[in-house]
């Protein structure tokens, strides 16, 4: 069974960077994609941003030029790096994994808890 962790949410002010990593345990051969989804308040959850096995990447349209996904497979992380945050940007930021698709429809098997990000504007 697969286990994600997210971690680096937190505060940050209109403008600024922050980068958000994902551990993986249990099961990580299983993985064919991880990707980033996200929900903000009353609104439902969108895809991000995602990590095919061989390197690919997406990225929604909001995602693109700002933030970047990459991956260690060495220590089986994940990171979402976000620069020029907006307040539109504050939400709850899941971490997911999928068997064999990478897209970014949430119908990812596995998720983490999430981790916040909040405009401290």
């Amino acid at each position: 069974q697969v286990q994600l962790v997210e971690s680096g949410g937190g505060s940050v002010q209109a403008g600024g960077s922050m980068r958000l990593s994902c551990v993986a345990s249990g099961g990580t051969s299983s993985i064919e994609c991880m990707g980033w989804f996200r929900q903000a308040p009353g609104k439902e959850r969108e895809g991000v941003a995602a990590f095919g096995g061989s390197g690919t990447t997406h990225y929604a349209d909001f995602a693109q030029g700002r933030f970047a996904i990459s991956q260690d497979r060495s220590k089986n992380t994940l990171y979402l790096q976000m620069n020029s945050l907006q307040p539109e940007d504050t939400a709850m930021y899941f971490c997911a994994a999928h068997r064999n698709r990478c897209t970014l429809v949430d119908n990812y098997g596995w998720w983490g808890p999430g981790t916040q990000v909040t405009d401290a504007s």
